[in-house]
């Protein structure tokens, strides 16, 4: 089963059908089975049990999950593969010590691959859907695999299975939410 976090201000909002169903239907899309909770609500238990886990993005002007970098904790211990998407990527480059920056990208992009890495598979180059007022600086236990003439557009952590992604994949690139599920099944 892959954990799904729900990042948006508050469960149920308008935002949930735009940027947390969209992946959730990959996923199923996939074969397997996909359980969405509020990151309000995700317990260290939950993270321990799933397969795999995605963090969504959310609505531009919808940064509440910022505010509360401690309320994903649980992240720096889980033993599970992660994959944040924009509003997630923020939260893993918080929770591992990066920070954000503003960078405000709306549409499609360009985005470069850098280091080659089974997420993104044989790609050099890609065109990916963009919807964000803030980057990331990633911390040092990061590597930056690909970038846009914006900001940074994917990272990996060194030594665990994390990825953070800043454009959104449920757009134009679900691919890349295949590659992560193919990656931990």
């Amino acid at each position: 089963m892959i954990l799904i976090a729900d990042l948006c201000y508050r469960e149920s909002s308008l935002s949930h059908d735009e940027f947390v169903m969209p992946i959730a239907e990959i996923v199923r899309k996939s074969g397997i089975p996909a359980r969405v909770i509020h990151y309000s609500r995700i317990s260290q238990k939950d993270a321990a049990v799933a397969s795999g886990i995605i963090l969504c993005g959310t609505a531009l002007r919808d940064n509440v999950f910022a505010k509360r970098p401690d309320t994903f904790s649980w992240i720096s211990d889980c033993p599970s593969p992660v994959l944040g998407i924009c509003a997630g990527m923020q939260v893993l480059a918080l929770v591992f010590g990066g920070s954000l920056v503003k960078s405000r990208e709306i549409g499609m992009k360009t985005v470069t691959v850098i280091k080659k890495d089974p997420l993104i598979g044989p790609e050099t180059e890609f065109e990916a859907y963009e919807l964000h007022n803030f980057s990331v600086i990633p911390p040092d236990s990061f590597s930056v695999l690909a970038g846009s003439d914006e900001c940074v557009q994917l990272i990996k952590h060194n030594q665990r299975p994390v990825w953070g992604v800043m454009f959104h994949p449920e757009v134009r690139n679900e691919w890349v939410v295949e590659n992560f599920v193919r990656q931990i099944c």
